[in-house]
């Protein structure tokens, strides 16, 4: 069924504000509020596939989107998660590959969708614009290189623990200190990497320790101190 166009008002539109668009001219930024595509997505969406072609790129306006890697077993491997401002598949675009991740909406979501000719555009003719793109795939590859050591060098007790940090520094925590994001244990252990089971002994481990409390998916920080000094930071 075709999902009904939506188009952010400039309060809302993630485009206006994200450092890379803020190079723009005007003329620029009209030709991006032109050719923009905004929709609705619901928790469940696949945005993009492992191995398709990308026709163009994504930015978050509202909503969490998960973006992974499958294993060989099927078994998936979550890489990062995007949330309002953030981009998706810019990387597949410009180097002109199939998308290396797949994106998942696990929160509802509203997202703009660009063509791919017109980032490249925008790369080609505008070096500061071109500056922006450089310096935001390098801190993702600086990202990728610290996850790739935590999960050599780390213990699945440390990852769990500085993976429950990590998403209070990216999505916060409510009046109650409770994580404004809600996973599921096997979505835990796809980030950190083992199986459900060991996630949710962990977390039981985590509430002995009075680190957390646990009511379903709603995980409240009690000792950010403790889960600190556990992941070994």
């Amino acid at each position: 069924m075709k999902r009904k166009k939506y188009i952010p008002s400039d309060e809302e539109c993630s485009f206006q504000f994200h450092p890379i668009f803020t190079h723009l001219s005007e003329e620029e930024m009209e030709v991006v509020n032109f050719e923009k595509e905004c929709d609705f997505f619901n928790r469940g969406d696949i945005l993009y596939h492992e191995g398709r072609k990308m026709t163009g790129f994504y930015c978050v306006n509202k909503g969490v989107v998960k973006i992974y890697k499958t294993g060989i077993d099927g078994k998936e491997q979550i890489i990062a998660f995007a949330q309002q401002g953030n981009i998706l598949g810019y990387r597949s675009v410009l180097s002109d590959e199939n998308a290396c991740t797949t994106a998942q909406i696990i929160e509802d979501a509203v997202l703009c969708f660009l063509p791919s000719h017109l980032l490249i555009d925008l790369v080609k003719n505008n070096s500061a614009f071109s500056f922006q793109i450089m310096k935001l795939t390098c801190q993702e590859l600086g990202e990728a290189n610290s996850y790739i050591t935590d999960i050599a060098q780390k213990t699945v007790r440390e990852r769990l623990a500085e993976i429950l940090i990590l998403l209070k520094d990216k999505f916060g925590l409510d009046n109650d200190n409770i994580l404004n994001i809600s996973l599921t244990r096997e979505e835990l252990a796809n980030i950190v990497g083992t199986a459900t089971e060991s996630v949710i002994r962990l977390l039981s481990e985590f509430k002995d320790d009075k680190f957390v409390e646990l009511n379903g998916r709603k995980i409240k920080i009690l000792d950010i101190q403790g889960l600190t000094k556990t992941a070994n930071i």
